[in-house]
């Protein structure tokens, strides 16, 4: 089985060294490299490829959010989870806007860490509740005279989907993955990437973050 290759990057080192100790401990992930800030990391990216970066927020000469913004640009494969505080919210909206696949807080414990990078891996949404109403607030909270590329993300009406793409919507918002949503729904998880497929599209979202923070917007 294939590892997964995990980047860290974050300016401060004792917490690269305190995540790499860490995912060292896990067979299932190879840490193949290290960066102090985004202009590093996508200097890394023209050598290497990881499937997972854990991105800091707060660094110096190019944040996370502008670094999480070029790297999805250049290496839409790539998934990113943004690694966050709670007085960052703000930071968390405009990275989960540019493209990071999820978010995850500091002090978790390690196995949270370990099955957010699996989460994401497998092309699923890592929405953590701590920080999930954070977020949506940041939503609500927007100017509503926005320009138009910034309401991308939550473009769209709800109410154009049917009965089974709400559900499953509905499941997504709650970081379902595709085999927890087709057992619940009991159908089969080919008919549940054509239905993400069909609510993605008539919503106007690029990816499941992007439709599981719109839902959560529309419920609160």
């Amino acid at each position: 089985m294939e590892k997964i290759k995990v980047m860290l990057v974050d300016d401060q080192a004792l917490i690269r060294e305190g995540l790499s100790m860490m995912l060292g401990l896990c067979d299932e992930i190879e840490i193949i490299g290290e960066s102090i800030n985004g202009k590093e990391a996508l200097k890394f990216l023209k050598d290497k490829s990881p499937h997972v970066i854990l991105m800091d927020i707060r660094m110096p000469i190019m944040d996370g959010v502008e670094a999480t913004k070029l790297i999805k640009e250049k290496y839409p494969n790539i998934k990113i989870i943004i690694l966050t505080t709670f007085n960052e919210d703000q930071y968390i909206f405009e990275g989960l806007k540019n493209g990071a696949d999820g978010y995850i807080l500091k002090d978790v414990k390690s196995d949270e860490i370990i099955k957010g990078i699996k989460t994401v891996y497998r092309g699923n949404v890592l929405l953590q509740p701590e920080v999930a109403t954070k977020v949506v607030k940041a939503f609500n909270s927007k100017d509503k005279n926005e320009s138009k590329e910034d309401l991308k993300v939550i473009k769209g009406e709800y109410e154009e989907l049917t009965k089974r793409e709400t559900e499953i919507a509905i499941l997504v918002g709650k970081g379902k993955n595709n085999k927890e949503i087709s057992q619940k729904l009991f159908i089969t998880e080919g008919t549940v990437k054509n239905h993400l497929t069909k609510i993605m599209g008539k919503l106007n979202v690029a990816n499941r973050t992007q439709l599981a923070l719109y839902v959560n917007k529309k419920r609160h």
